[in-house]
């Protein structure tokens, strides 16, 4: 018969789903009290949960001769209960040296990765880790001492890529209690209570004297805090992505975003902009929390992580997105450069923002070229994967309608198109006769009046037809190839997202 103890826990793997039938569970056991207790009640529920287990350990050597016996605690435990181990020690104080990093930032960098490296060899399927409602409410309270914000008060989750905690919402007492009525012994750490460390102080002091004097429930209160602001940034998160993926467009070296788009990301149905720059004292309302978000997410878009990214370092691309003076730059953590650039923003890498104009790029790293061969009827399809678009050439009788009148500006002549078609991206020195236009012109000097940032012009399409420029993107085509009056079959182009 299961305790309630264990009845609680598989209630929990089952509401978040962090375990399917089928898995093998690494259970991370560090000898102490809480991962032994991870480890038992993983052993009762196993064949309800269909799951086969392997014991974990790391062993940061940290504490000399107590982690060795630690190790030989975990290898004994894992053979009295028939389960294969593996395990692994590491100098964590000589390597946080060698990196600069604390000891405790050593410690979990090191740890986790022993974690990823024993799923990706395929000796586990998910990794399961003892963290407590107590862990829960110490990490929200060391968020808040540091200086946090929403996303930090959402503390510990309970999933984490291959790693899950299903212990979050007990508490230590009970797991203690859980082992001593199984008459299971454990080791203790004398680490936990050094009051040098954050941790250990919140742990010591301050947790009891909340509970003492203020709320005896706080560790509780604080895990449904951790709990709310999670379910916050889930919704966050998922309207970010999607403004993401609408606004922000991707280059080789660079991801760019309308100034619009980011300080007005999102409208209402009734098409009211809802803008972070509106004076949050009025009616209105604003959604600067958007905008500064989908600004975290550029800036990991680049570097890959948030780390470093403060505030103010959000307020800084914000107040330069808010300007109106184009070739202004901001630095950010990890060489992260930030530039105006006329109605947009780009994010790169600094060294890819060295002075240099685009006609010294003469081949792009993602430069392309397909051969077009338009039919006789119907349409011809090329995808660009390098644009993440198709483009659709369509053949169309040319019984000009009045309500043709957009299309014909923009249609070609399919009788004048018999030589070879290239779909190609600009190239430095393109230059044609725009449709209503006296002289030849360049395309570069018409990415200059239409505002096209320099990032995005090595890939911007263009078609040829036998070595002469006849249409670009957004820009008018040329007009010896327009479709006029007499024209009988014209050929319009569209682009579309790449399925």
């Amino acid at each position: 018969m299961r305790t309630a103890l264990e009845q609680s826990v598989l209630h929990h793997i089952r509401a978040v789903r962090m375990i399917a039938p089928g898995d093998r569970i690494g259970v991370a056991v560090s000898g102490g009290a809480d991962s032994v207790a991870l480890l038992r009640i993983f052993q009762n529920l196993r064949d309800e949960l269909g799951v086969t287990l392997l014991v974990v350990h790391f062993d940061h050597m940290l504490r000399g001769e107590d982690s060795k016996a630690d190790a030989q605690f975990v290898r004994d435990l894992a053979h009295a209960l028939n389960l294969e181990i593996t395990a692994t020690s590491e100098d964590v104080s000589a390597v946080a040296a060698l990196q600069g990093w604390n000891l405790e930032d050593a410690a979990r960098r090191l740890r986790y990765a022993f974690f990823e490296n024993v799923c990706a060899s395929g000796q586990a399927t998910r990794i399961a880790v003892a963290h407590t409602a107590q862990d829960q409410a110490e990490t929200v309270l060391a968020h808040l001492i540091r200086g946090t914000g929403p996303t930090g008060l959402a503390g510990i989750y309970p999933r984490a890529g291959s790693v899950v905690r299903p212990l979050l919402g007990i508490q230590r007492q009970d797991l203690r209690d859980y082992l001593n009525a199984l008459h299971q012994p454990w080791r203790e750490d004398a680490t936990n209570v050094d009051t040098k460390r954050l941790r250990a102080r919140i742990r010591e002091q301050l947790i009891p004297l909340l509970e003492r004097d203020f709320a005896p429930t706080i560790v509780s209160h604080l895990g449904e805090l951790a709990r709310l602001s999670r379910e916050e940034e889930l919704f966050w998160s998922t309207i970010v992505e999607d403004r993401f993926r609408v606004h922000a467009r991707r280059s080789s070296e660079s991801i760019a975003i309308r100034v619009h788009d980011l300080l007005t990301p999102l409208e209402l149905n009734s098409g009211r902009s809802l803008s972070s720059t509106e004076d949050n004292t009025s009616n209105t309302t604003s959604l600067r929390a958007l905008t500064e978000r989908l600004s975290r997410r550029l800036y990991e878009s680049i570097r890959g992580d948030r780390k470093d990214l403060t505030a103010e370092h959000v307020e800084q691309i914000i107040r330069l997105a808010s300007g109106q003076t184009s070739g202004r730059r901001l630095e950010l953590p990890a060489g992260v450069m930030v530039e105006r650039s006329f109605d947009n923003l780009v994010f790169s890498r600094a060294q890819q923002t060295r002075q240099r104009s685009s006609e010294e790029i003469l081949s792009p790293p993602h430069a392309y070229q397909y051969v077009v061969n338009v039919p006789d009827r119907g349409a011809a399809v090329v995808s660009v994967p390098e644009l993440g678009s198709c483009f659709r050439l369509k053949v169309i009788d040319w019984i000009l309608q009045p309500s043709d009148t957009k299309t014909a500006g923009q249609a070609l002549d399919a009788d004048l198109l018999r030589g070879r078609l290239i779909l190609r991206n600009w190239r430095p020195g393109d230059a044609y006769r725009p449709r209503g236009r006296r002289h030849i012109q360049k395309v570069k000097q018409m990415f200059l009046q239409n505002r096209i940032p320099g990032p995005e012009r090595g890939l911007w399409p263009v078609l040829e037809c036998e070595g002469r420029v006849i249409w670009t993107r957004g820009l008018p085509p040329a007009g010896d190839f327009c479709a006029r009056e007499h024209t009988l079959v014209g050929v319009s182009i569209e682009e579309h997202p790449l399925e």
